[in-house]
């Protein structure tokens, strides 16, 4: 299971990637980011009405708590991506960029959430580092016309996401997926709306690319993509999510370079091989989980948030 979660999650969020390279062309970002959660937005919260039982339990601070969370997983990191995109990046450069977060998830796990990386996670997430930057050299040696400044950008988004997944980790109350899930997206509708209104861009183009984008958006990197996120999170811990973030470089230069042309080369193939062999060894490092009583002391929640964490 934890193998089928695991590929399922590389490939949605891979697949966001693509899905702003296909919004990009037909309309602006605010545009595109506004109609693919309003409508969401919209069902989620008809679906709230009526399973309130999921909601029991949660204060008024826990649902702040979220739309905070939603601010920075969705609305931030979301900008960012489509933005960088927009100026010229390629798909497979923006996924490269943010291929880093896992180093810098790793170093502050331990003074953050008390989940230390072992030696042999360093390893591979070192590793893995280094096969980023080896795709990422390949794709700059092909030479763009996009201004330095723009690769900056997707940087901001994943201090952002980073931020958010730190800020889920130090709470003391456990939210059910569904219910994060749609306080994420309604904060994320509220925002973009309010960005798209102020910027005369809310009415969507009638083209049928805009509408495919936003379905493929909706579909494969909203509930495929960000909810799996956050059910391997809450499952496996920091150490072996960021470590699949690895994975999104290559496996979107594969993609990128089969649905847009862009480049894909033996450098590039290489560069796949190295973050194949880091996540296999940040796996193996990673302790089995012992079965435990539920508790509801949060060192016992940091705990199960990130047991895949071994002690230094």
């Amino acid at each position: 299971m934890n193998f089928l979660l695991s590929a399922a999650f590389v490939l949605c969020w891979s697949s966001g990637f693509i899905g702003a390279k296909l919004g990009a062309g037909s309309a602006p970002a605010v545009t595109v980011l506004m109609w693919r959660f309003l409508p969401l937005a919209v069902v989620l919260v008809a679906v709230a009405v009526f399973a309130r039982t999921a909601w029991q339990g949660l204060a008024v601070r826990d649902v702040a708590r979220q739309a905070v969370v939603g601010v920075l997983s969705q609305s931030g990191y979301l900008l960012t991506v489509f933005y960088a995109i927009r100026l010229g990046v390629s798909s497979g450069t923006t996924a490269l960029i943010d291929g880093i977060q896992p180093l810098v998830a790793g170093a502050l796990a331990g003074p953050l959430l008390r989940a230390y990386v072992s030696r042999r996670q360093w390893l591979g997430l070192c590793l893995g580092v280094g096969g980023v930057a080896v795709v990422t050299t390949a794709d700059a040696a092909a030479g763009t016309a996009v201004a330095g400044w723009a690769y900056l950008i997707p940087l901001l988004g994943m201090f952002s996401l980073l931020a958010a997944t730190f800020l889920d980790g130090r709470s003391r109350t456990r939210v059910p997926p569904t219910v994060a899930m749609t306080i994420h997206c309604a904060t994320s509708a509220l925002v973009f709306t309010a960005l798209a209104a102020r910027s005369g861009a809310v009415v969507p183009p009638g083209e049928l690319s805009f509408w495919l984008a936003v379905g493929w958006l909706v579909v494969l990197s909203t509930f495929g993509g960000y909810g799996l996120y956050w059910l391997i999170l809450r499952r496996s811990g920091v150490t072996e999510v960021n470590t699949l973030m690895f994975l999104m470089a290559p496996v979107t230069a594969v993609w990128g370079a089969l649905a847009f042309g862009e480049p894909f080369g033996i450098q590039t193939a290489l560069g796949l091989a190295v973050t194949l062999a880091a996540v296999a060894i940040v796996r193996r490092a990673a302790p089995p989980r012992a079965p435990t009583a539920p508790r509801q002391s949060r060192h016992h929640h940091l705990r199960r948030l990130t047991h895949s964490a071994d002690r230094s």
